[in-house]
């Protein structure tokens, strides 16, 4: 038996990641795989992508990975851009779009936001049938087969669900979770590569991490947005979220 850590969504946000880091280490992991959105929303995107790079064995491509480097006028993204320099943006921009592998005779498929693109957003009470579209491969995918187990990151939600006899789970985030105020990232636990069906175990772990240190960060830093991205750190509520 194996055991893999999938992290996601660090963005930035080095404090929740050296707690989510310090957990992974006393746990006997084997490999670390990041599905991507290292960098944005926090003030430290430079030391993401540079942790990340270090300490994860497989790394894939998130949304903001993919636009970061991207000409913009926009001036948060701008303060961004400057701390990350050409050479990291040109990594991010590299990243495969997925992986997949076997584990205990289940094929898993984990990427980002859906198996079609970085920029799809599946929500874990959206339709049966875009849940269901999560298992399928894409053109963009290497693999042309239907996924038993698809993992994902994005949309900052932790989950599992189980549809139609698979397994459909989403990371939640290390650096902006969006559910609860805490660290989250999956652990996979099985024969690795192996194609014979064996145990195979899901567990999400939330880990507290020191969030008034975080804000702290953004505020010394001076990040333009730095008010806004506190208070989803604080509430776990999305900043585009309408309060009722």
């Amino acid at each position: 038996m194996e055991k893999l850590a999938i992290i996601s969504d660090i963005h930035g946000n080095m404090p929740a990641y050296e707690a989510v880091m310090q957990d992974i280490q006393q746990r006997a992991v084997t490999q670390i795989i990041c599905l991507g959105d290292l960098v944005g929303k926090g003030p430290h995107s430079e030391q993401a992508v540079d942790r990340v790079r270090e300490d994860c064995d497989v790394v894939i491509m998130g949304n903001w990975d993919d636009f970061i480097g991207n000409p913009t006028e926009d001036m948060i993204l701008q303060w961004q851009q400057a701390r990350l320099g050409s050479d990291r943006m040109t990594y991010l921009k590299g990243l495969p779009f997925c992986f997949e592998f076997w584990m205990s005779g289940k094929f898993i498929r984990l990427f980002h936001a859906s198996p079609r693109s970085v920029y799809e957003r599946i929500q874990p009470w959206d339709t049966m049938e875009s849940r269901l579209s999560m298992f399928e491969a894409s053109d963009a995918c290497r693999e042309q087969r239907t996924a038993d187990v698809a993992g994902y990151g994005d949309v900052h939600n932790a989950f599992l669900q189980i549809l139609n006899g698979k397994m459909l789970f989403n990371t939640g985030s290390i650096g902006n979770p969006l559910d609860l105020t805490q660290a989250s990232y999956v652990l996979l636990e099985g024969h690795y590569h192996s194609k014979e069906p064996g145990a195979f175990n899901i567990q999400h772990v939330r880990i507290p991490y020191d969030i008034e240190l975080a804000a702290q960060h953004a505020t010394d830093e001076g990040m333009p947005d730095a008010d806004v991205y506190i208070k989803e750190l604080r509430t776990g509520q999305y900043r585009g979220r309408k309060q009722t």
